[in-house]
């Protein structure tokens, strides 16, 4: 299977403080109560320290660190080895010990890949969502509203802004060509008629590749630019239909 969870969005987790109640037994004292524990984090009730590198489980949670690994975030941890981040787990509420949350034979990151519910076993789409930010220069894909990944872009220059509005994906080219510039758009996916749309790093007839070192300044003609890597696995996971929203 391609490996492109390095792409996932590092940032946005936001957990709140933990709320101990009176039925909620914490035996080890380090802040998460015993139920949790055992079932979302499956971290020692009896450690408060399961990785032993000075944290407690509590404090590393809530500080968005893997209590599993030591200096590790949830970002960059996988405990169950199904290809989804930990930080994405817990976003998403399938379980961190368990590949397959639904037990249908596709696990979590499959199903999360492909935009389907990964706890249902029926064939339940998730809805995409593209964000374009202009003044950030950047593009969040969103599944049911939680942000998956986020990549750097070029949107149009002064003169030549991306319009912003909300539009949807109407039309997808994986090598398309232009004729007003003569070059290629890789991994064309448009969103205002064939005027506007999503593509690679235009390339020219050569095989150069046009404005790597400009991904997050607004330089293009119109059209939003991602880099190598992040175009084709945008346009693998879009579907024509997604929504597309561009802001200033």
């Amino acid at each position: 299977m391609k490996q492109i969870k390095y792409y996932f969005l590092l940032s946005f987790l936001i957990f709140t403080p933990l709320q101990i109640g009176a039925a909620d037994f914490d035996t080890d004292g380090d802040g998460l109560s015993d139920i949790r524990e055992q079932t979302i984090y499956f971290t020692d009730i009896n450690n408060p320290d399961t990785d032993g590198d000075g944290f407690s489980d509590g404090e590393e949670i809530n500080s968005h660190y893997s209590p599993h690994q030591a200096n590790k975030t949830l970002s960059q941890t996988d405990l169950d080895n199904d290809g989804l981040s930990d930080w994405l787990e817990l976003l998403f509420n399938t379980s961190l010990n368990n590949p397959d949350s639904d037990g249908d034979g596709y696990n979590d990151y499959q199903e999360i890949l492909n935009s389907y519910d990964p706890l249902s076993a029926g064939e339940n789409k998730l809805a995409q969502r593209i964000v374009i930010d202009a003044g950030k220069q950047s593009l969040t894909a969103y599944l049911d509203n939680k942000p998956l990944v986020i990549f750097p872009i070029s949107s149009g220059k002064a003169g030549y802004a991306t319009p912003v509005g909300e539009y949807q994906i109407n039309n997808k080219n994986k090598r398309a060509w232009s004729k007003n510039y003569g070059l290629w758009m890789p991994y064309w996916m448009s969103f205002i008629g064939n005027t506007y749309g999503i593509h690679e790093l235009p390339e020219w007839p050569g095989g150069y590749k046009e404005g790597q070192d400009h991904l997050g300044q607004a330089v293009s003609h119109g059209c939003v630019r991602l880099g190598v890597g992040p175009a084709e696995w945008l346009y693998n996971w879009a579907e024509v239909g997604t929504e597309v929203k561009v802001m200033e």
